[in-house]
């Protein structure tokens, strides 16, 4: 199977019925400068929209109206006479000329449950297929048809790939059939999965008797961490995250730190959009794409950018300036890209692929704080592999199987440190230096850390908007003392505006223990950092972080917490190449995460653990040397300035 490309475009072409002369304006040759001129070696062309409508001829589906000639083969043959790839995209979960001839194929929600498009027929939106109805039949003639039709195709995006807690008439009578309760959550859920199986099953028995190599990726918006199994059905992962569109700029990274561990390539996928999907004439200042697709090198991805194409079929020209810009620049920093991998001190047992319930907040805490910390980091499912990192990270609210308990003491007895928290590590069987005694009563608590682990500026208890673990540090080092309000706050019986103060004295419980390799924490301090973001429990953190790691850490430095850092390493070509990111990420409209400026950082200090003699440190890929000083097993050097994005080789 070939290599997923660096520079893809994703170009939507969801178009509406009621628009005539579509693709009218199409110009092969237009088309093949515009992803020339764009640096664009992969473009992903429509079959299929959610609007229901074929875009060439079909003999199973429903042509669009307004068009008159193949609009798919032109693209295609135009695409690959630039040298560019087309993987072909298949609306699956959403199909409105399905719906309106067949409303029994429709999925329909339970009161209070939402789905996916328009909630009823007064809003303009589209409609959800149920996988479990004669749809999935009509969605694998399709799937046949294009494959027959395009057997030149470079892969297939299936898109809107989830099953809801359907009660459609199909839905309800086979749960009963299989002993399930259509009026219960829970049942829903599991036969949502079966269903959902299912669809994957077919989808791929289709694919493979036309071509068993032909790559196939299915969109459901996200990856998710608890389910690594649906992984056999993806020949790679595309990481939908539009900063602008609602993701901000830290799901991304979160996203690739767990994927990477899948062992698939992996692309990201922001887009050109100033918002998200759908929006005709947006655009977001180039400075922000060139950001998002630098970022997409640092994580260890490849690169691709969602566009709309008119219903004209022309290519938007500043659509292809703002792609190109940013795409000319991965074009020139692939190479270093190519065969590295990405290295990571600190594993993350991911709280969602555990399966918690709102284990969400505890996983975008930990990203955002080992982001801003610099720590390098990667989020791991139970099932995978903790050989490598130096640290593991696990949540709170977990309790540990045997088995993974176990393989957590070998990691541990291995020399490997870990830190766990609150009632996950009262039920692992480590030595924490530390007595248990059950859930604390109030909340907010107050946390005054140790002095070893204590920001600089921080002299009193600070409040933490949660409760604690009631831990005793009895033979481990503590590493701060737990304080407890007056009381908690109750209708009748408060004080202040938000909480009640703390008590002046102690409480007599630590806010965490170190034991050897092992420590803990008393309070879910990750999740309250997703919603709290307090600078003061970031900087305790990273000194907790600092202390176990001690001076195993790959690579320090004295960046900003706003910017990021990765490093990966190349066999091949026997290199590590650091890579330094900085924007000014802000906030306008409502709520609404843009990139416009990106000023330069100035002396940026390098200090790289490498057990090679290191030849070389250059600044790619200007081929710019720098000077540098290797004392044992550590290398430093200094970048005098940078923007945006600047790798560091060091090569030995």
């Amino acid at each position: 199977m070939p290599s997923l490309p660096y520079r893809q475009v994703h170009l939507d072409f969801h178009t509406s019925g009621e628009i005539p002369e579509v693709g009218a304006a199409f110009d092969p040759a237009e088309f093949r400068r515009g992803l020339e001129n764009a640096a664009i070696d992969s473009i992903t062309c429509f079959s299929v929209c959610h609007h229901g409508y074929s875009y060439h001829p079909t003999r199973v589906g429903v042509m669009h109206p307004g068009l008159k000639f193949d609009l798919l083969r032109a693209q295609m043959d135009a695409a690959h006479e630039a040298g560019a790839a087309v993987p072909v995209y298949l609306s699956a979960g959403g199909n409105d000329v399905a719906a309106l001839a067949h409303p029994e194929w429709c999925e329909v929600n339970p009161p209070g449950v939402g789905g996916w498009g328009a909630p009823d027929e007064r809003t303009p939106g589209f409609r959800k297929l149920c996988f479990n109805t004669p749809y999935l039949d009509y969605l694998c003639r399709l799937t046949d048809e294009t494959l027959e039709r395009f057997p030149d195709a470079d892969g297939l995006f299936f898109d809107i790939i989830l099953q809801c807690q359907c009660v459609c008439p199909k839905c309800v009578a086979d749960m009963r059939a299989a002993g399930l309760d259509p009026e219960s959550e829970a049942d829903r859920l599991e036969f949502s999965q079966r269903v959902l199986i299912n669809y994957y099953e077919r989808i791929a028995e289709t694919v493979r008797k036309h071509n068993p190599e032909m790559p196939v990726f299915h969109n459901s918006g996200h990856v998710d961490p608890a389910r690594p199994e649906l992984f056999r059905y993806f020949s790679h992962l595309e990481l939908e995250s539009l900063p602008t569109g609602g993701w901000g700029y830290d799901h991304f990274p979160q996203s690739a730190a767990f994927a990477r561990r899948t062992g698939l390539e992996f692309s990201g996928m922001t887009g050109k959009f100033h918002g998200t999907w759908g929006e005709f004439g947006g655009f977001k200042h180039p400075n922000a794409l060139r950001y998002e697709c630098c970022a997409m090198l640092a994580a260890g991805a490849r690169c691709s950018v969602g566009d709309q194409l008119h219903p004209t079929g022309k290519l938007d020209k500043t659509s292809c300036d703002l792609i190109g810009q940013a795409y000319r620049e991965v074009r020139e920093k692939e190479p270093f890209c190519r065969n590295a991998i990405n290295l990571a001190d600190v594993g993350v047992l991911s709280a969602a692929a555990c399966g918690i319930r709102n284990g969400g907040d505890a996983d975008t805490g930990a990203a955002r704080i080992l982001q801003e910390g610099h720590f390098l980091f990667d989020f791991l499912h139970p099932d995978m592999e903790f050989t490598g990192f130096k640290l593991l990270i696990l949540p709170e609210e977990f309790d540990l199987q045997p088995a993974l308990a176990e393989k957590l003491r070998r990691f541990a007895a291995d020399g490997g440190k870990v830190l766990l928290i609150g009632r996950t590590a009262a039920t692992s069987g480590l030595d924490f230096g530390a007595e248990f005694d059950g859930p604390g009563t109030f909340s907010p608590t107050y946390l005054l850390p140790a002095e070893a682990v204590r920001p600089d500026y921080l002299s009193t208890p600070f409040v933490v908007r949660a409760g604690n673990w009631k831990i005793r540090a009895a033979g481990g080092e503590s590493l701060g003392d737990i304080y407890e309000p007056y009381f908690n706050r109750e209708p009748g019986h408060f004080c202040s505006h938000q909480h009640t103060p703390n008590r002046p004295e102690p409480s007599g419980y630590s806010a965490g223990a170190v034991c050897g390799n092992a420590a803990v924490l008393a309070q879910s301090l990750f999740a309250v950092y997703a919603c709290d973001g307090a600078v003061v429990l970031r900087l305790f953190l990273d000194k907790v972080l600092h202390r176990l790691l001690d001076k195993e850490i790959t690579i320090e430095s004295n960046l900003p917490s706003t910017a990021r850092l990765t490093v990966t390493r190349d066999e091949i070509n026997r290199r590590i190449v650091v890579h330094l990111l900085y924007a000014d990420i802000v906030k306008r409209g409502r709520n609404v995460e843009v990139i416009e400026d990106l000023p330069p950082l100035y002396d940026t200090e390098l200090r790289l653990r490498i057990p090679e003699t290191v030849r070389s440190v250059t600044m790619e890929p200007q081929h710019d040397g720098l000077s540098f000083r290797q004392n044992g097993g550590r290398v430093e050097t200094v970048v005098p300035l940078f923007r945006c994005h600047q790798m560091i080789v060091f090569s030995f």
